[in-house]
């Protein structure tokens, strides 16, 4: 889960507007400035940062905090309000509970963002895949392949199609959507949702991991069948990959801030982020999972360890960030844009 914030630096503090439900489970928030000015603008496939009330275990003392990452699935020419859709998760630790429970018109929440590493890339045609939850950021990547007359098609699943949000909003868009609800007809049948790549074709899929992972294992250009080529997929979790990490093969390295002009060792079983901190470098966080990518960081010499699940197998490859709150070094010495 996420790590509760201490003091968290470039928010906005907005206004609740707007509490919505858009199906069972789901709430819809509308944020506003209190003064009515203008947000700072955002493209499809953006999030924002969320700081709402933690449940520390009953530990007492200050109000925990911690920041949950949430979709905007409004009209990104709407430059004065923010829509984001909360899922209420049932292993809650505060966040999503204190959004359904306690949140009300007129309130102020802090607001991170908004940050987009799921960007509506150029293309002939797009393919999307969503499930659950997962299709919020969708919403306005219709709206934009629609205004700029982009063909799309997208498949949307969920398990109960009284917890799938905004069907009405979709209806409209006719048979280019396929809802697939597995209470009435068994789960996506990816194999055909993703048959027949093509070039030209990019495919945005958001949802429970479950999803990604099979969307992924189907898309992998080195399938010897029925292939889509590399770059096709474009795919955004908020939820941290699992990684087989073997604690006794964990070894430190040292960390070259460089605009910095400071040094940190980095032992076994701490986070880079954990020692900048504690040698004064300050870094912005969020999440500390390695999902958000408010820690990326130029690399400027040296070879990371990826651990998000984040920058895309090109991304990795090409070495050029890393997320410090997650992320190690495969090399002895790190140099960092810090």
């Amino acid at each position: 889960m996420s790590e509760p914030v201490d003091d968290p630096e470039g928010v906005l503090e907005l206004r609740v507007e707007q509490l919505r439900r858009e199906a069972d489970g789901v709430l819809s928030v509308t944020l506003a400035d209190p003064e009515g000015g203008l947000l700072p603008a955002w493209e499809p496939g953006a999030h924002i940062d969320l700081e709402l009330p933690w449940d520390d275990g009953g530990t007492g003392g200050a109000e925990a905090r911690l920041v949950r990452q949430y979709s905007l699935c409004g009209d990104p020419a709407d430059r004065f309000t923010y829509t984001v859709a909360v899922l209420r998760e049932h292993d809650s630790s505060g966040g999503s509970a204190f959004v359904h429970d306690e949140l009300r018109p007129g309130d102020l929440v802090e607001v991170g963002g908004p940050r987009n590493h799921f960007a509506l890339v150029p293309a002939e045609r797009y393919l999307f895949v969503a499930g659950g939850i997962g299709i919020t950021p969708i919403l306005p990547m219709i709206r934009a392949a629609e205004a700029a007359g982009t063909a799309w098609t997208l498949a949307y699943g969920g398990r109960r199609r009284e917890t799938m949000a905004f069907l009405g909003d979709l209806a409209a868009h006719g048979d280019r959507v396929r809802v697939v609800v597995e209470a009435e007809s068994g789960p996506l049948d990816l194999d055909a949702v993703l048959s027949g790549p093509r070039e030209g074709t990019a495919v945005y899929c958001c949802g429970p991991a479950g999803l990604l992972d099979a969307v992924e294992a189907r898309c992998d250009p080195a399938r010897a069948d029925d292939a889509w080529p590399e770059g096709a997929l474009h795919i955004e979790r908020f939820q941290a990959k699992a990684f087989d990490v073997d604690p006794a093969r964990e070894r430190p390295f040292q960390v070259v801030c460089a605009r910095s002009e400071v040094t940190v060792q980095v032992p076994a079983g701490r986070s880079i982020t954990d020692c900048l901190d504690g040698a004064g470098i300050a870094v912005p966080t969020a999440c500390r999972e390695g999902i958000c990518g408010s820690c990326e960081t130029k690399i400027l010499d040296g070879v990371a360890e990826h651990r998000d699940s984040l920058l895309t197998r090109a991304e990795q490859e090409a070495g050029q960030t890393l997320m410090v709150c997650v992320s190690r070094a495969r090399s002895e010495r790190l140099v960092l844009d810090l």
